[in-house]
């Protein structure tokens, strides 16, 4: 019984985000952005902020709502909207990045971070680990990793990161492989 009321609910359920977004594309209803807005924006902000500083993933998240306002008369059906949404925001970021070249002194900072992290590491704090792992990662990996831990599939990725499948593999391959060298760098040092 309860698997055909998620069948149902899954085929006709009104409230998913693309027919939220579909009708409010349509109506310009806030109601319905609002909704939007509570179902994809804590997932939104997670993978800005993943990507760069509180301040500016708050900027970024600000800047793809009022682009999702702006151009929702260019939403298509063909895919999620979440998806297209990320596109956006990531569309944003770069911008955000091209326009405001790191300079060597916030290239520096970056470094002294990192180092914080180290020296603050406490050998039972896996989550700390992980995030010095990812924070190591290349932007191009750490986007790709964190977009797959947010339920993308492959092909999502590489829609929202233009660029092929095989490279979207090769950028997963990669992180993984350095988030697992830096865990097993850190747990074996603390070990010792």
């Amino acid at each position: 019984m309860s698997f055909a009321l998620t069948l149902k609910a899954r085929f006709f359920d009104r409230t998913n985000n693309e027919s939220l977004m579909l009708r409010y594309a349509q109506s310009g209803d806030r109601a319905l952005l609002t909704q939007l807005y509570d179902a994809c924006g804590n997932d939104l902000f997670h993978f800005v902020l993943t990507l760069s500083d509180p301040t500016l993933a708050k900027d970024i998240c600000q800047k793809t709502w009022l682009k999702v306002i702006e151009k929702k008369h260019l939403y298509q059906h063909s895919g999620q909207f979440k998806s297209w949404l990320f596109t956006l925001a990531r569309n944003q970021l770069i911008d955000e990045y091209r326009r405001n070249k790191p300079t060597i002194n916030q290239t520096e900072q970056l470094a002294d971070s990192g180092q914080n992290i180290e020296a603050n590491l406490d050998d039972g704090d896996i989550s700390v680990l992980f995030d010095h792992g990812l924070l190591s990662l290349a932007f191009e990996q750490r986007e790709a990793f964190c977009l797959q831990q947010e339920g993308f599939t492959l092909q999502d990725i590489a829609n929202i990161t233009h660029c092929p499948i095989e490279t979207v593999k090769s950028r997963l391959r990669y992180a993984k492989d350095n988030i697992r060298k830096v865990l097993d760098k850190q747990c074996g040092e603390n070990h010792d």
